[in-house]
């Protein structure tokens, strides 16, 4: 099953960075990374350059907050999964996206 995991951010470049390593470190593979940013001037556009690895796409454009940016997402999704993860929020550990997939699998 491929996942599509999104996340939104505006002007949160100091944590955003955390959040992608830790989709970097997931053992999960299987998916597309997609970052909606509402047009940040702190210098995510500039730090997302450094992942072209671990992130699939990037929109950066204003937005009409929150859930705009959230649909924005979704519409972009191609997965059979789709995830939220926020620019402040990482995994618990490397192995949390394989987990998930298995019970999604499971009952497939």
């Amino acid at each position: 099953m491929f996942l599509s995991l999104i996340t939104v951010t505006y002007n949160a470049c100091s944590s955003l960075e955390q959040t992608i390593l830790s989709v970097e470190q997931q053992q999960y593979k299987d998916l597309e990374y997609i970052i909606i940013d509402g047009g940040s001037s702190d210098g995510t556009r500039e730090m997302l350059r450094k992942y072209p690895d671990v992130v699939t796409m990037v929109v950066s454009e204003s937005d009409k907050g929150i859930y705009d940016a959230m649909n924005k997402g979704l519409r972009k999704a191609t997965g059979d999964v789709v995830g939220f993860l926020h620019a402040d929020d990482r995994f618990a550990h490397s192995r949390v996206l394989q987990k998930v997939m298995n019970i999604f699998e499971d009952r497939g």
